[in-house]
């Protein structure tokens, strides 16, 4: 028997059992999908994770409370760790590899404008933020040293921010409202310029924020903003160093100077590079796409004992013929070679549609609002060719057992079998 022979016979009893081998085939087109599907959503986690870090710009140290801090642990939470002293006293400091300090203090509110509501990400910070993370405004202006001088009220938002609360009026000059604490405050500011859209891929969150100005709001809400010192309290850092400088240095030496501001024995903050960050945050979308891929291979896994169930029942179903085939001079490779094929049609046209679907829910998904977040895909090319592979292989890992069994059956006894 030939293998073009082998392959008919196959196509004709998959068309002859048209539901079971849906039934089957079905398994097979999940299990593939899924593994390129949820790879192209881990792969898609990893790139918008990385971008939004490299969004912010180029040789940067971030300072930030540490977890316990933040929850809270020892020290009284994120809002007593860091202050905007901290900030200048880096900057003060005459380190020659560091070239500007930029403090910011992060929260939540509602942003009102007229009739529209929309929940906001705000940045409290001053006019050397821009020139530290990179952001560019497209219309109007960023918070400059006169609003910090004049603790002016002032608002940069985001270019999303922008067209949610504005539609399609110009913001510039217009008043806007921010609602703190459950609504229980509520501050009416100056649009003073919108940010530049920063594309589907990448540092998108820019373009939900709001940047207010801190001295202003500061200054009016004391018992919220200053610490008992009587400084800001802010919630990060941002360190521009410039181009090859010695990192490990220079966070050894802004932890040093921060303990000895702070009094601490040991740091609630952490100080890391802007290169950490970015293999950290690999690191976990990494095991991520690891995670997803695995539970989409459980289920292609799933499929393939799927297949093999159906070539058991195939062989006993077709008894007889097995045995009219090992009558007129069928051996057991041709015996075999059927019932492999048989199970590798399946796998193929499953793992063909499966491609089609996986790619096809990647690209549909790409670029779509889940809740606050934006997801982004990234299809990889290797995921389809494992996925294929291992739904070929699983094919015919299912049909070697089910075709040695239809050779060990007796010709005589097949013959009597009705």
């Amino acid at each position: 028997m030939s293998v073009l022979d082998a392959l008919r016979i196959a196509i004709r009893a998959i068309i002859s059992n048209r539901l079971r081998s849906a039934l089957t085939l079905l398994g097979l087109i999940i299990g593939v999908s899924s593994v390129i599907a949820l790879i192209a959503v881990g792969q898609g986690t990893q790139k918008g994770i990385t971008e939004q870090i490299q969004g912010l710009g180029l040789n940067l140290i971030f300072v930030e409370p540490s977890v316990d801090a933040a929850a809270g642990g020892g020290g009284g939470g994120a809002l007593n760790v860091l202050s905007y002293g901290d900030s200048q006293a880096i900057l003060a400091n005459n380190d020659p590899e560091i070239t500007d300090v930029a403090a910011h203090l992060q929260g939540n509110g509602q942003a009102i404008a007229g009739t529209n509501d929309v929940a906001a990400e705000v940045v409290f910070t001053w006019s050397n933020y821009a020139g530290v993370v990179d952001v560019e405004v497209a219309n109007g202006v960023f918070i400059a040293p006169a609003h910090d001088d004049q603790a002016q009220l002032v608002a940069v938002l985001g270019a999303d921010m922008a067209d949610a609360l504005f539609d399609e009026s110009d913001p510039i000059g217009q008043e806007m409202r921010i609602s703190f604490f459950s609504g229980q405050v509520t501050i009416p500011f100056t649009v003073i310029g919108v940010m530049a859209h920063v594309g589907q891929d990448g540092a998108n969150v820019v373009n939900r924020q709001v940047f207010v100005g801190a001295t202003g709001l500061a200054n009016r809400f004391r018992q919220f903003f200053y610490t008992p010192d009587g400084d800001i309290r802010v919630t990060g850092i941002a360190i521009q160093t410039v181009d090859n400088a010695d990192t490990e240095r220079i966070k050894a030496q802004v932890e040093e100077l921060l303990l000895l501001r702070h009094g601490d024995a040991e740091p609630r903050f952490t100080v890391e590079s802007q290169d950490e960050l970015l293999e950290a945050a690999g690191d976990v979308a990494r095991t991520l796409s690891i995670l997803l891929g695995s539970v989409a291979g459980i289920s292609l896994l799933v499929g393939g004992i799927g297949v093999m169930n159906i070539m058991l029942v195939s062989v006993t179903e077709r008894t007889r013929e097995i045995g009219i085939r090992r009558a007129v001079g069928a051996t057991a490779r041709d015996i075999i070679l059927q019932f492999v094929t048989e199970a590798l049609a399946l796998s193929v046209i499953g793992g063909v549609a499966g491609i089609a679907i996986g790619v096809g829910v990647s690209l549909l998904v790409d670029g779509q609002s889940f809740g606050e977040e934006q997801l982004t895909t990234v299809i990889q090319a290797w995921s389809i060719f494992a996925a294929f592979g291992v739904a070929a292989g699983i094919g015919f890992l299912s049909g070697i057992y089910p075709a040695w069994r239809a050779t060990v059956i007796d010709p005589i006894a097949a013959l009597r079998n009705e």
